[in-house]
Protein backbone atom coordinates (compact mmCIF):
# COMPACT_ATOMS: atom_id res chain seq x y z
CA UNK A 1 0.00 0.00 0.00
CA UNK A 2 1.39 3.41 -0.93
CA UNK A 3 1.78 5.91 1.88
CA UNK A 4 -0.80 8.73 1.88
CA UNK A 5 0.67 11.91 0.43
CA UNK A 6 -1.22 14.07 2.93
CA UNK A 7 -2.77 12.64 6.07
CA UNK A 8 -6.02 14.21 7.20
CA UNK A 9 -6.05 16.05 10.51
CA UNK A 10 -8.71 14.83 12.92
CA UNK A 11 -10.20 16.46 16.01
CA UNK A 12 -11.99 14.07 18.36
CA UNK A 13 -14.76 15.18 20.72
CA UNK A 14 -15.24 12.89 23.71
CA UNK A 15 -16.97 12.75 27.07
CA UNK A 16 -15.92 9.49 28.67
CA UNK A 17 -13.54 6.55 28.60
CA UNK A 18 -12.16 7.19 25.14
CA UNK A 19 -11.92 3.59 23.96
CA UNK A 20 -12.87 4.58 20.42
CA UNK A 21 -10.49 7.54 20.64
CA UNK A 22 -7.74 5.05 21.51
CA UNK A 23 -8.65 2.98 18.46
CA UNK A 24 -8.29 6.07 16.27
CA UNK A 25 -4.99 7.01 17.91
CA UNK A 26 -3.64 3.49 17.40
CA UNK A 27 -4.73 3.47 13.77
CA UNK A 28 -3.02 6.81 13.20
CA UNK A 29 0.26 5.41 14.50
CA UNK A 30 0.46 3.46 11.24
CA UNK A 31 2.08 5.80 8.69
CA UNK A 32 -0.04 4.24 5.95
CA UNK A 33 -3.29 5.23 7.68
CA UNK A 34 -4.75 8.28 5.91
CA UNK A 35 -5.65 10.26 9.04
CA UNK A 36 -4.17 11.21 12.39
CA UNK A 37 -5.67 12.59 15.59
CA UNK A 38 -4.41 16.16 15.98
CA UNK A 39 -6.42 17.23 19.03
CA UNK A 40 -8.92 15.97 21.58
CA UNK A 41 -11.64 18.12 23.15
CA UNK A 42 -13.69 16.91 26.12
CA UNK A 43 -16.69 18.50 27.80
CA UNK A 44 -15.99 16.77 31.12
CA UNK A 45 -12.80 17.46 33.13
CA UNK A 46 -12.64 13.86 34.38
CA UNK A 47 -12.97 12.21 30.98
CA UNK A 48 -10.46 9.39 30.63
CA UNK A 49 -10.16 10.37 26.97
CA UNK A 50 -8.00 13.28 28.15
CA UNK A 51 -5.56 10.86 29.78
CA UNK A 52 -5.35 8.88 26.56
CA UNK A 53 -4.58 12.04 24.61
CA UNK A 54 -1.98 13.11 27.17
CA UNK A 55 -0.26 9.74 27.07
CA UNK A 56 -0.14 9.87 23.28
CA UNK A 57 1.29 13.38 23.24
CA UNK A 58 -1.79 14.77 21.52
CA UNK A 59 -3.04 18.30 22.15
CA UNK A 60 -6.09 18.22 24.40
CA UNK A 61 -8.46 20.65 26.05
CA UNK A 62 -11.47 20.67 28.34
CA UNK A 63 -14.43 22.87 27.45
CA UNK A 64 -16.60 22.11 30.47
CA UNK A 65 -20.24 22.57 29.53
CA UNK A 66 -21.20 23.22 33.16
CA UNK A 67 -19.25 26.49 33.09
CA UNK A 68 -21.46 28.07 30.45
CA UNK A 69 -24.86 29.67 30.84
CA UNK A 70 -26.28 28.09 27.70
CA UNK A 71 -25.53 25.70 24.87
CA UNK A 72 -24.73 28.50 22.45
CA UNK A 73 -21.93 29.81 24.63
CA UNK A 74 -20.46 26.37 25.15
CA UNK A 75 -20.64 25.48 21.47
CA UNK A 76 -18.97 28.74 20.47
CA UNK A 77 -15.97 27.83 22.62
CA UNK A 78 -15.90 24.27 21.27
CA UNK A 79 -16.00 25.61 17.71
CA UNK A 80 -13.08 27.93 18.49
CA UNK A 81 -11.10 25.01 19.91
CA UNK A 82 -11.88 22.79 16.92
CA UNK A 83 -11.01 25.44 14.35
CA UNK A 84 -7.76 26.27 16.12
CA UNK A 85 -6.62 22.71 15.36
CA UNK A 86 -7.46 23.16 11.65
CA UNK A 87 -9.03 19.71 11.20
CA UNK A 88 -10.13 18.08 7.99
CA UNK A 89 -12.48 15.74 9.88
CA UNK A 90 -14.24 15.91 13.25
CA UNK A 91 -14.98 12.61 15.00
CA UNK A 92 -17.47 12.23 17.83
CA UNK A 93 -16.39 9.43 20.15
CA UNK A 94 -18.87 9.07 22.96
CA UNK A 95 -19.52 12.81 22.99
CA UNK A 96 -22.62 13.11 25.14
CA UNK A 97 -23.92 16.44 23.91
CA UNK A 98 -26.80 17.15 21.54
CA UNK A 99 -25.42 19.49 18.89
CA UNK A 100 -27.24 22.49 17.46
CA UNK A 101 -28.11 22.80 13.79
CA UNK A 102 -25.59 25.64 13.41
CA UNK A 103 -22.80 23.53 14.90
CA UNK A 104 -23.63 20.55 12.69
CA UNK A 105 -23.94 22.72 9.61
CA UNK A 106 -20.49 24.19 10.14
CA UNK A 107 -18.88 20.74 9.78
CA UNK A 108 -21.43 19.07 7.52
CA UNK A 109 -19.90 16.32 5.42
CA UNK A 110 -16.78 16.13 7.55
CA UNK A 111 -18.14 15.26 10.98
CA UNK A 112 -18.82 11.61 11.82
CA UNK A 113 -20.13 9.71 14.84
CA UNK A 114 -20.14 6.14 16.09
CA UNK A 115 -23.33 4.76 17.64
CA UNK A 116 -23.79 1.41 19.45
CA UNK A 117 -26.60 -0.05 17.36
CA UNK A 118 -27.42 -1.04 13.82
CA UNK A 119 -29.09 2.20 12.83
CA UNK A 120 -31.83 3.07 12.15
CA UNK A 121 -32.67 0.67 14.99
CA UNK A 122 -32.28 2.01 18.53
CA UNK A 123 -31.14 5.60 18.15
CA UNK A 124 -30.42 7.41 21.39
CA UNK A 125 -29.43 5.85 24.71
CA UNK A 126 -29.58 2.40 26.35
CA UNK A 127 -29.22 0.60 23.03
CA UNK A 128 -28.15 -2.75 24.43
CA UNK A 129 -31.03 -2.98 26.88
CA UNK A 130 -33.45 -2.04 24.12
CA UNK A 131 -31.98 -4.59 21.73
CA UNK A 132 -32.38 -7.35 24.33
CA UNK A 133 -35.94 -6.25 25.11
CA UNK A 134 -36.81 -6.30 21.40
CA UNK A 135 -35.48 -9.84 21.04
CA UNK A 136 -33.25 -9.08 18.04
CA UNK A 137 -30.73 -11.76 17.10
CA UNK A 138 -28.19 -9.35 15.59
CA UNK A 139 -27.03 -6.10 17.16
CA UNK A 140 -24.01 -3.95 16.41
CA UNK A 141 -22.57 -0.52 15.72
CA UNK A 142 -22.82 2.15 13.03
CA UNK A 143 -20.65 5.04 11.89
CA UNK A 144 -22.57 7.84 10.23
CA UNK A 145 -22.22 11.39 9.04
CA UNK A 146 -23.62 13.80 11.61
CA UNK A 147 -26.71 15.73 10.61
CA UNK A 148 -29.20 17.88 12.48
CA UNK A 149 -31.28 14.86 13.55
CA UNK A 150 -29.64 12.82 16.30
CA UNK A 151 -28.36 9.42 15.10
CA UNK A 152 -30.12 9.80 11.75
CA UNK A 153 -27.25 10.86 9.47
CA UNK A 154 -26.18 8.89 6.38
CA UNK A 155 -24.62 5.58 7.38
CA UNK A 156 -21.00 5.02 6.33
CA UNK A 157 -20.30 1.57 7.79
CA UNK A 158 -21.71 -0.97 10.22
CA UNK A 159 -20.51 -3.91 12.28
CA UNK A 160 -22.92 -6.68 13.23
CA UNK A 161 -22.54 -8.96 16.26
CA UNK A 162 -24.71 -11.85 17.42
CA UNK A 163 -26.98 -11.62 20.42
CA UNK A 164 -26.17 -14.81 22.32
CA UNK A 165 -28.30 -16.81 24.76
CA UNK A 166 -27.76 -15.51 28.27
CA UNK A 167 -26.56 -12.09 27.17
CA UNK A 168 -27.20 -9.12 29.40
CA UNK A 169 -26.50 -5.50 28.59
CA UNK A 170 -22.94 -5.84 29.87
CA UNK A 171 -21.91 -8.86 27.83
CA UNK A 172 -23.66 -7.64 24.71
CA UNK A 173 -22.23 -4.15 25.17
CA UNK A 174 -18.72 -5.55 25.47
CA UNK A 175 -19.13 -7.43 22.21
CA UNK A 176 -20.43 -4.31 20.49
CA UNK A 177 -17.60 -2.18 21.88
CA UNK A 178 -15.02 -4.57 20.45
CA UNK A 179 -16.74 -4.17 17.09
CA UNK A 180 -16.79 -0.38 17.47
CA UNK A 181 -13.06 -0.29 18.08
CA UNK A 182 -12.46 -2.06 14.77
CA UNK A 183 -15.15 -0.26 12.82
CA UNK A 184 -14.40 3.37 13.60
CA UNK A 185 -10.85 3.46 12.17
CA UNK A 186 -12.03 1.73 8.99
CA UNK A 187 -14.89 4.17 8.54
CA UNK A 188 -12.60 7.13 9.22
CA UNK A 189 -10.21 5.80 6.58
CA UNK A 190 -13.04 5.73 4.03
CA UNK A 191 -13.86 9.36 4.73
CA UNK A 192 -10.22 10.45 4.81
CA UNK A 193 -9.54 8.83 1.44
CA UNK A 194 -12.63 10.37 -0.11
CA UNK A 195 -14.22 6.94 -0.55
CA UNK A 196 -17.23 7.94 1.57
CA UNK A 197 -19.10 11.22 1.28
CA UNK A 198 -22.57 12.67 1.71
CA UNK A 199 -24.61 12.60 -1.48
CA UNK A 200 -28.01 14.10 -0.89
CA UNK A 201 -29.57 12.21 1.99
CA UNK A 202 -27.32 9.17 1.89
CA UNK A 203 -23.67 8.20 2.06
CA UNK A 204 -22.02 7.51 -1.30
CA UNK A 205 -19.35 4.83 -1.03
CA UNK A 206 -16.81 4.19 -3.77
CA UNK A 207 -17.12 0.42 -3.67
CA UNK A 208 -14.05 -1.71 -4.24
CA UNK A 209 -13.02 -5.05 -2.81
CA UNK A 210 -11.22 -3.17 -0.03
CA UNK A 211 -13.94 -0.67 0.83
CA UNK A 212 -16.63 -3.32 0.64
CA UNK A 213 -14.90 -5.19 3.45
CA UNK A 214 -14.85 -2.01 5.52
CA UNK A 215 -18.51 -1.11 5.11
CA UNK A 216 -19.89 -4.18 6.90
CA UNK A 217 -18.53 -6.82 9.25
CA UNK A 218 -20.32 -10.15 9.49
CA UNK A 219 -21.37 -11.60 12.86
CA UNK A 220 -19.17 -14.64 12.32
CA UNK A 221 -16.06 -12.45 12.58
CA UNK A 222 -17.09 -10.76 15.81
CA UNK A 223 -18.12 -13.44 18.27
Amino acid sequence: MSRPASRKRVVVLASGRGTNLQALIDAGNDPDFPAQVAAVIANRPGALALDRAREAGIAHRVVDHTKYRDRAGHEAEVVAAIDAAEPDIVCLAGYMRVLSADFVGRYRGRMINIHPSLLPLFPGLHTHERALAAGVKIHGASVHFVTESVDEGPIIAQAAVPVLPGDDAGTLGGRVLAAENRLYPLALALVARGAARIDGGSAAISMTAETGAQVLFSPANLR
